[in-house]
């Protein structure tokens, strides 16, 4: 039975193949650490094969990503696709642990960086500082946030803009009002 290729990028498969290549594993490199075949690996990057629950989960552990991540699919009108994500559209990132929201404004996971939409709860704070190897530039929309990068810590405020590099930090929102950020991060995370 022939499979037609999807014509959009937005799909399960383009997400798993860019997270798999922004974190510098090969097909066989993957494949191997899922104790799957290379073969069945390329067929669900490419959308001709779909994984299981079980499957996913594995996936999802070797991308160290959340399972919330792959299940977030939306749809789209296919001349939107990979152009266009409308505001009720957004693929929501994790499941809000510590009082942060996250929203991919990227079309999908395809491009060497992703851009996200945070929202950061009152009084809410990271519980453990983080560094991870990307380059990161955020911009706060609205609220305020305390910032730490390395051993500086810095208020954020609507119109600042912050960058960090392969560097550890840690957010806190003690104020009584949500914070909103856009964030720039390459390569993706999610």
């Amino acid at each position: 039975m022939k499979h037609d290729m999807p014509t959009s990028s937005e799909t399960l498969g383009a997400d798993l193949r860019a997270l798999r290549k922004a974190r510098g594993l090969t097909l066989v490199e993957m494949a191997e650490s899922l104790g799957r075949s290379v073969g069945w690996l390329s067929q669900v990057e490419r959308d001709m094969s779909e994984p299981t629950i079980s499957d996913l989960r594995e996936i999802a552990g070797v991308l160290d990503v959340s399972m919330s991540m792959l299940f977030g699919q939306s749809r789209t009108p296919v001349e939107e696709q990979g152009h266009v994500v409308r505001a009720g559209s957004r693929r929501r990132m994790g499941a809000g642990e510590e009082g942060l929201v996250e929203e991919l404004l990227s079309p999908d996971l395809t491009d060497d960086f992703e851009v996200l939409h945070s929202t950061f709860a009152p009084h809410s704070k990271m519980q453990t500082p983080t560094r991870r190897a990307t380059q990161e530039l955020g911009y706060m929309v609205s609220g305020r946030i305390e910032l730490r990068i390395g051993d500086k810590t810095f208020s954020i405020g609507p119109g600042d803009s912050f960058r960090v590099r392969d560097e550890e930090y840690h957010w806190h929102n003690p104020y009584d009002e949500p914070a909103v950020a856009i964030w720039v991060i390459a390569p993706p995370v999610y």
